[in-house]
């Protein structure tokens, strides 16, 4: 229902949709929901959360030409397990696995790549290693491309994330706060080193 609201009233963006929480556990069930939000939502690309263990249902949703956004780091589906909001990648181990997960999405035929809260000088080098764009949501401003959720970038929520800034403080309307953050990250202004683990 609510791809379906935000297709209608696209112009120009790319429609990427998180597959919902338990809708991608094995290959067939990930295609089966991929395959509606295509149908019924006009979804153009599909996000995922998790490395090595999502290579199948990576390369199922690719073989049937359905576009695959990964997205390593903090995975929020995941918060429970991963013990809480907390940056991921920051001893060499991590490091070096979210490396490696990244390189294996890149080849499993994943298109694009979120890194959320990861450390920014891992996230420029897991930049530079792939040929896919990276997109960062409290990974510093070495990613191809910034994210951020809408209520927080609004200060919406009762506690900012480190990685975000209230763009709507100062701002005439909700329309010229996210005019204001387009800005901030064309400028490379935003994310600062303040807003970097």
């Amino acid at each position: 229902y609510h791809a379906s609201c935000v297709r209608r009233g696209l112009q120009r963006a790319v429609l990427a949709v998180d597959l919902p929480f338990m809708t991608y556990a094995t290959p067939r069930d990930a295609l089966d929901a991929a395959a509606r939000l295509v149908r019924e939502a006009g979804v153009q690309m599909v996000k995922l959360e998790g490395g090595r263990h999502r290579m199948d249902v990576i390369r199922a949703l690719t073989r049937e030409d359905i576009p695959v956004c990964a997205h390593l780091g903090l995975l929020p589906q995941s918060v429970h397990r991963m013990g809480g909001y907390l940056v991921q990648g920051r001893d060499d181990r991590g490091a070096q696995l979210m490396l490696e997960d990244a390189l294996q999405v890149q080849a499993a035929g994943a298109s694009l790549l979120v890194l959320e809260c990861v450390p920014a000088l891992l996230a420029s080098e897991i930049t530079a290693a792939l040929t896919i764009p990276t997109i960062g949501i409290g990974a510093g401003p070495g990613c191809d491309g910034q994210v951020l959720v809408s209520y927080d970038m609004l200060g919406m929520t009762p506690k900012c994330p480190r990685f975000c800034r209230d763009f709507l403080a100062g701002a005439e309307s909700v329309a010229a706060a996210f005019a204001a953050y387009v800005t901030a990250v064309r400028q490379g202004s935003f994310p600062g080193p303040e807003h970097a683990f």
